[in-house]
């Protein structure tokens, strides 16, 4: 497991942009998006794995993991 896969990430349709958009909660929001829900997805998982490795490089504790702290099944009774 990489240390990225410790964040959830999001992608939702955005009615104001007409497209979809990707975040990663704790680590960068809103950052990519396009007309492809699966490629904005791919795009996302990139820039968060960049991110991490930014935060490491620069000697700073990464953030509290988002997904062991079952947000997923949290977000899903919001619903």
């Amino acid at each position: 497991m990489k240390e990225s896969d410790r964040y959830i990430k999001i992608v939702v349709w955005s009615d104001e942009d007409g497209c979809f958009v990707g975040s990663c909660p704790g680590i960068i929001d809103s950052c990519c998006h396009g007309d492809d829900e699966i490629q904005v997805y791919t795009e996302l998982c990139q820039i968060v794995n960049e991110w991490v490795e930014t935060i490491k490089n620069d000697g700073k504790p990464l953030p509290s993991p988002t997904v062991s702290r079952n947000l997923a099944s949290k977000l899903l009774n919001v619903s």
